[in-house]
């Protein structure tokens, strides 16, 4: 069952992506990202209520305060993911975003908490490390004509812009503080009440959200405009489903997290089918780079 559990989680990711740059795009509304991040903690807060009710997983005020540093990093890391989708094409952000298990491996290593570390994972994190740096540079190099004419065709325009790179990469960096911090934290912890902490705390910032952007702001909800957060929401709750139960079966972790972390190549798919981005040939040069880097940390791990 993992192979299926890792294919779904890989699907189900990918389409959070799709769905959440299609949700958080309007650049007209400056609360999107805050939208974005009510629709993941209701799905979440749900889904945290039938663990809880239905199958009995254990939670306690002392679990939520035990995961919080963790989930925080967690959800400050999408939610500047999510208000980065307004600047940049999802086939630049997502590769990017996902490039947060080499600075694990970095952190991992620097702190000696790694296990042997052979030269093949070291080639694949100096891989995606160049990628990232090289992208930024193909994107801040790319002239403005040559921009608008690839992106003529594109569902939506975006001008040449230094936070359009910068989010993404603040997403990652926080997002493998919160994965190094999760490998500790989960040392004393069970999974499945760890990740209910999480929902749950997800569910109170949303909460929180709720009331900055609809009660003291009195912004309106459109169903429309908000139909492809909750979609997205679904996605990346029964994504994080899926990959829980992908890795628990631990004698298949070595094939089941290269697949799953090739789910920004099918973001990168979905962005040019249904968003019709279309990128440079220095783009997907570069971004082939990460990709290959990925899959090898992947394999590694």
């Amino acid at each position: 069952m993992w192979f299926w559990f890792a294919i779904i989680a890989l699907v189900c990711w990918s389409g959070s992506d799709l769905f959440s740059k299609i949700g958080c795009t309007d650049a007209r509304d400056k609360y999107s990202h805050l939208k974005m991040v009510m629709a993941v903690g209701l799905v979440m807060g749900l889904h945290a209520a039938y663990e809880i009710f239905f199958n009995g997983t254990e939670i306690s005020l002392s679990i939520i305060i035990t995961y919080l540093p963790v989930s925080m990093l967690y959800i400050l890391s999408m939610t500047i993911g999510y208000l980065g989708l307004r600047y940049i094409e999802l086939s630049i952000s997502s590769p990017i975003c996902n490039c947060s298990g080499a600075i694990v491996a970095i952190l991992c290593i620097i702190t000696g908490t790694a296990d042997e570390v052979g030269a093949l994972q070291l080639a694949a994190t100096a891989l995606v490390c160049v990628g990232i740096i090289a992208l930024g540079i193909v994107e801040s190099r790319e002239d403005e004509g040559l921009r608008a004419l690839r992106q003529e065709v594109g569902n939506y325009k975006y001008s040449k812009s230094k936070i359009a790179i910068i989010i993404p990469i603040v997403y990652c960096l926080l997002d493998a503080l919160g994965t190094f911090a999760d490998s500790r934290v989960l040392e004393t912890l069970n999974e499945d009440s760890a990740n209910v902490a999480y929902e749950l705390t997800f569910f109170l910032i949303g909460t929180l959200c709720f009331i900055y952007v609809i009660i003291i702001k009195k912004q309106k909800l459109i169903p429309k405009m908000e139909a492809p957060k909750y979609v997205a929401a679904l996605f990346e709750t029964a994504g994080q489903f899926a990959y829980i139960y992908a890795l628990s079966d631990t004698a298949h972790v070595a094939m089941s997290a290269p697949i799953i972390s090739a789910y920004c190549a099918l973001s990168v798919v979905w962005s040019r089918i249904f968003l019709k981005e279309k990128l440079s040939k220095k783009h997907y040069a570069v971004l082939a780079l990460i990709f290959v880097g990925i899959i090898i940390l992947g394999m590694k791990g």
